[in-house]
């Protein structure tokens, strides 16, 4: 808990969603409160598994040398009694709130942030098309020294006009919502700008973007997810992510195709849909009295 508390990313990110998703189980903390944690008995916990720890809940996955009929055997001895029945609840959706929050604090160096807006779940076909407009805002860190050669906008003008420490483009799924949009170090004196910047980079994604920039993001795109492949436990990790997801495990050539599929006429249209006069969530910790407000903000990124 302390951990999570120092990492100022995760303060961010968990303030996104607060605002975000207020009200709802999605704008809680993963952790929850300190006072609840110690408030946590046994028996708790042993309602929590009886509750949760079911078999429609889990997934076993196996990669490598894995014989089937031996882990098959082993699941049976070991999992045999896990309760089978599924959970009927009806789960309320989680509406979204465009707004944002900032926790000054004058003592830090630097100011964390995050702009977001809110999209689609995992299963949406859209989801494609902003995972490559994703890929095109991309990252950069100011130790990286790629400087003018970036192929990024927000990165090649990052580099050039000091902009921030770092940034990184995100698109976290859920099952019927999710947040796409960056999140940024940089110094007080540089916020104005670097959001100024931002607005003019997705600008660019609903109007300017060329079927070259999207060929080469798809690409990229390609080789950072066969990337995150390399070795038998992510292979079990994305296994079972997909499972609890889509239902089954999509085949590599399947999902090649869909990015294939993906055109600039595309991420424009599907970047307008979730851009263009929109409402973006934003969370900021440190010295941010240099943001715009709101409204400046809404008006210079989604207007």
């Amino acid at each position: 808990m302390q951990e999570v508390e120092t990492n100022l990313q995760e303060v961010v990110f968990d303030h996104l969603h607060s605002v975000a998703y207020k009200y709802t189980p999605l704008g809680m903390t993963i952790l929850g409160p300190t006072e609840n944690i110690k408030k946590i008995q046994r028996q708790d916990l042993i309602d929590y598994i009886s509750g949760h720890y079911r078999g429609p809940r889990l997934v076993l996955a196996g990669a490598g040398g894995v014989d089937h009929q031996q882990l098959v055997a082993l699941c049976a001895q070991h999992f045999g009694t896990i309760n089978g029945s599924v959970d009927e609840s009806v789960l309320k959706p989680c509406p979204f709130v465009g707004c944002d929050i900032r926790v000054n604090d004058h003592s830090m160096p630097l100011a964390y942030a995050a702009i977001a807006l809110e999209t689609v779940g995992w299963a949406n076909a859209d989801n494609i098309s902003l995972m490559v407009a994703n890929t095109l805002i991309g990252s950069w860190d100011r130790s990286q020294g790629s400087g003018s050669n970036c192929s990024s906008y927000m990165a090649l003008s990052a580099a050039q006009r000091n902009l921030c420490h770092s940034f990184q483009a995100f698109n976290t799924c859920y099952k019927d919502t999710g947040l796409w949009g960056v999140y940024f170090v940089a110094e007080k004196q540089s916020l104005e700008e670097f959001v100024w910047h931002l607005g003019h980079q997705w600008s660019q994604l609903c109007n300017e973007v060329t079927d070259e920039q999207v060929s080469r993001a798809k690409d990229l795109l390609k080789t950072n997810m066969l990337l995150q492949l390399d070795g038998s436990t992510p292979v079990c990790e994305d296994i079972g992510r997909q499972m609890l997801c889509y239902g089954r495990r999509i085949p590599l050539p399947e999902m090649e195709a869909r990015i294939d599929a993906v055109n600039a006429d595309i991420v424009r249209n599907v970047c307008r849909k979730y851009i263009v006069g929109k409402s973006p969530v934003m969370a900021a910790v440190g010295p941010t009295d240099s943001l715009p407000d709101y409204e400046n903000i809404k008006a210079k990124i989604c207007g």
